[in-house]
């Protein structure tokens, strides 16, 4: 008999912590392919209809997918944690999240927000004066980059050991096709406008915080370094942690807390409840 409350316990507990989590599929014509989300809402939600919640968009990172963060840490308990809503896209293995110049239906950017956002809000009870966005490697170079395209959107965002430049890895990672380089000397300007670092000044101009993390031991980590130090230069209100890890799960389960953090305090008080 033990056995079996335990067992049913166990069954009820794991059914609990994933109770919260929905599932959608979105068909676009800006991608080649349907785009699976996960959303998790925090403890509570729907019991009162009129009650609106902060919401973070957790980017994936190279080859990964939108169950990635899921992986890494468990989502459902940090929106039970901080009473957040955590949209979890799928970026189809490498569109780094933005519109290729050359690739028709590789234009996650028109995706992202003429299709997912518009569907989060009208789907989920969100407070929008209170959206945030950050993401890992390829998802933090993208969380950054849609922030710059439309920072009207978003009250903050970040980039855990972000590809910021991707001057960085020109060769790598599929961007070749992605940005239909040339092997010229055009490229390096192509790959600047598609940086993160070369919309610096959309996020200046917005005047909103930012915050970005990086291990020191990461490939990265320089990249992130000469972030900052452009970020000093241009008087962007910017949070930077470097600390001890590399380009992995491990670093990334320990620190996502920081940003979210980060994003609580910047909750409009009158809306956090």
């Amino acid at each position: 008999m033990k056995k079996l409350l335990s067992l049913l316990f166990l069954l009820v507990t794991a059914c609990s912590v994933y109770s919260f989590r929905k599932e959608m599929v979105l068909t676009s014509p800006y991608l080649s392919k349907p785009d699976t989300v996960w959303v998790f809402t925090p403890a509570g939600y729907g019991e009162d209809l009129s009650k609106k919640y902060p919401l973070v968009y957790l980017m994936h990172g190279w080859s990964g997918n939108y169950h990635q963060w899921d992986d890494i840490m468990n989502c459902q308990e940090y929106a039970d944690r901080y009473g957040f809503i955590l949209v979890c896209p799928d970026a189809l293995y490498d569109s780094w999240y933005l519109n290729s110049p050359v690739i028709k239906q590789s234009r996650y950017a028109d995706f992202f927000f003429n299709d997912l956002e518009p569907a989060i809000r009208a789907q989920y009870q969100v407070d929008t004066q209170n959206v945030f966005i950050t993401g890992l490697s390829m998802g933090g170079h993208g969380a950054l980059y849609l922030f710059a395209q439309r920072p009207e959107l978003f009250r903050g965002a970040g980039s855990l050991s972000g590809v910021l430049d991707l001057n960085a890895c020109p060769n790598d990672y599929g961007i070749p096709t992605l940005l239909g380089l040339t092997q010229s000397s055009g490229d390096k300007d192509i790959l600047t406008s598609f940086s993160v670092v070369g919309n610096l000044g959309r996020i200046k101009a917005s005047g909103k915080e930012i915050i970005f993390s990086c291990g020191t031991g990461d490939r990265f980590y320089p990249v992130n370094l000469e972030f900052r130090k452009k970020c000093d230069e241009l008087g962007i209100r910017a949070t930077s942690v470097f600390n001890p890890g590399g380009h992995d799960y491990p670093y990334w389960s320990s620190n996502i807390s920081s940003h979210l953090e980060f994003f609580k305090r910047l909750v409009k008080p009158s809306l956090k409840d």
